[in-house]
C-alpha cells in the first residue's frame, strides 16, 4: 500500500530534521511530505538543505489548511493512506505500524492515537486534560462515538477520508472538527494507545489564556458543525 506522513510544519527549525530522521526510520515503507506553513525562520532553509519531500505554502493557512494541503497531495498522487504526524516531535513515528493495522485490515477509515487510554507518556497539563475530557464528552453527545483524544493530531486516514478532507476540512480546530467531519459521513472511526513525548524545542501556539478561548470557540464550532450540511450533502 502506498502510505504517505503529513508533516505539518510552522516555525519549526530546531525540531524538523528529528522528526524527518525519525519518520525515515520507521519499520513501515512511507513516503512523507512537509508542508512548510510559510515560516518565519530557517525551517525552509533546513528543508531545503537536507533535500527533505517538502511542499512550502505561500502565504499562512494554518494548521487546518497546511494538514489539507497535504491530503490534497496524498488524493492526487494516489496514496492509500494518510498519516498526520505533528513537526514538533511529540508524535513517535515507531507508532506507525499500529495506526495503520486497523486500516489494512478494513476495521476503521479513521485510527486515532491516544495517549489517554493506557495513560503512559507525556499527558498534557491538568487544565487541558480537562479540556479534551469535555469535548471529548460534547462530540459524545453530538455523535455518539466516543474518542478519548480528541484533540490529537496522530492520526491516519483510508483513501476515502483522503478524498473527503482533501475537499472538507477545518481550518481553525481541525482535528476534533475532523472527526464530527468523519461521523457525519458515515466513517468507521478507532483508537489505539501511544506514548506521545514532549515538544522537543519552540512553543506550543496555545496557552494559557488562549486555551480558555480555544474551549469556548471550538465547543461552539462542534455543534455549528454536527449540524451542518456536509460534502456529502448530509447532515
Amino acid at each position: 500500500m502506498k502510505i504517505l506522513v503529513i508533516v505539518p510544519a510552522y516555525n519549526e527549525s530546531e525540531n524538523i530534521e528529528k522528526v524527518i530522521q525519525t519518520i525515515e526510520n520507521c519499520d513501515v515503507d512511507v513516503d512523507y511530505l512537509v508542508v512548510n506553513d510559510c515560516s518565519t525562520d530557517n525551517t525552509k532553509q533546513i528543508l531545503s538543505n537536507d533535500r527533505a519531500s517538502y511542499i512550502n505554502l505561500p502565504v499562512n493557512l494554518g494548521i487546518g489548511g497546511a494538514v489539507q494541503a497535504g491530503y490534497v497531495y496524498a488524493v492526487e498522487n494516489d496514496y492509500d493512506i494518510a498519516i498526520q504526524v505533528d513537526g514538533d516531535g511529540q508524535h513517535d513515528p515507531a507508532y506507525i505500524p499500529k495506526l495503520i493495522e486497523p486500516i489494512i485490515n478494513d476495521e476503521a477509515d479513521m485510527v486515532v492515537g491516544s495517549r489517554f487510554i493506557e495513560n503512559e507518556g507525556f499527558q498534557s497539563s491538568a487544565l487541558r486534560r480537562t479540556g479534551i475530557n469535555f469535548l471529548s464528552f460534547l462530540i459524545k453527545i453530538m455523535c455518539r462515538v466516543k474518542v478519548y483524544d480528541v484533540t490529537s493530531g496522530f492520526r491516519a486516514t483510508n483513501k476515502k477520508l483522503n478524498e473527503l478532507f482533501s475537499k472538507e476540512y477545518a481550518q481553525d480546530y481541525p482535528e476534533p472538527e475532523a472527526i464530527i467531519t468523519s461521523v457525519r459521513n458515515k466513517a468507521r472511526i478507532k483508537e489505539v494507545p501511544v506514548v506521545m513525548l514532549e515538544r522537543i524545542g519552540g512553543e506550543s501556539s496555545i496557552k494559557s489564556f488562549k486555551s480558555l478561548m480555544y474551549m469556548i470557540k471550538v465547543s461552539v464550532s462542534i455543534v455549528v458543525k454536527r449540524f451542518t450540511i456536509s460534502v456529502g450533502g448530509k447532515k
